[in-house]
């Protein structure tokens, strides 16, 4: 009797087994990213604003120099960077044209086609924020892994000019919020930029260490 029984039991473990593994796969299958669903979990009509923290490194630093302030959108052809600590900047991007005002000082103006790393944060930010794929594609190789609930998107640049200052961007995110972006320059340290409530978990005891982890792992 249980000779007979066995082969069916088997055969019985076998196709759940099979079955499960199915489920499995198209489980992963949903919720594993590509670029596309990335950048249209990201898209954000103008005006749009969110905080940051940077942390720059130097060799001629004791210490990375630790920046605070917004990122503000306030129409589609328009990016600004409001830095409001341990310094007060205002870097407007708009037209082709660089404006940087600091506080006690004229403002200064220049071609962004004189600052690559510029033009290529409008570029890349305006196309971000507008769910542009092709935008993004024509100045970045696109890279995404990983999970709708934990991603990353990996933008190498294809422009000579910018590529000769940025090595690679990498771009970190949880469902549709961007929360990191990390910038590899040619030469000299890794920039770590945090945004939205990862920006907003740093305290003045953060470390370089609690950058990473609220860049890479996000808030526990």
């Amino acid at each position: 009797m249980l000779r007979k029984t066995a082969p069916r039991n088997v055969a019985l473990a076998l196709l759940l087994s099979a079955m499960a593994s199915v489920a499995a796969a198209q489980s992963v299958g949903r919720d594993a990213v590509d670029a596309g669903w990335v950048l249209q979990a990201l898209a954000r009509p103008a005006p749009m604003r969110t905080a940051f923290v940077e942390v720059r490194g130097s060799a001629l630093l004791k210490a990375p120099l630790r920046l605070a302030g917004e990122y503000r959108r306030p129409d589609a052809a328009t990016l600004v960077r409001e830095v409001r600590s341990p310094y007060r900047e205002t870097t407007t991007l708009r037209a082709g044209e660089a404006v940087i005002a600091r506080d006690g000082k004229t403002p200064r103006r220049f071609a962004l086609s004189r600052v690559p790393e510029l033009a290529g944060l409008q570029t890349s930010f305006g196309a971000l924020l507008a769910g542009d794929r092709a935008g993004i594609e024509r100045t970045y190789t696109v890279a995404a892994r990983g999970s709708r609930e934990r991603w990353t998107l990996t933008l190498v640049p294809k422009d000579k000019a910018l590529a000769a200052r940025v090595r690679d961007i990498v771009l970190y995110g949880q469902g549709a919020e961007l929360r990191c972006i990390e910038t590899r320059p040619a030469k000299g340290e890794l920039q770590r930029t945090l945004l939205a409530s990862a920006a907003q978990a740093v305290t003045p005891t953060t470390d370089g260490a609690g950058f990473e982890r609220l860049c890479r792992n996000g808030v526990k």
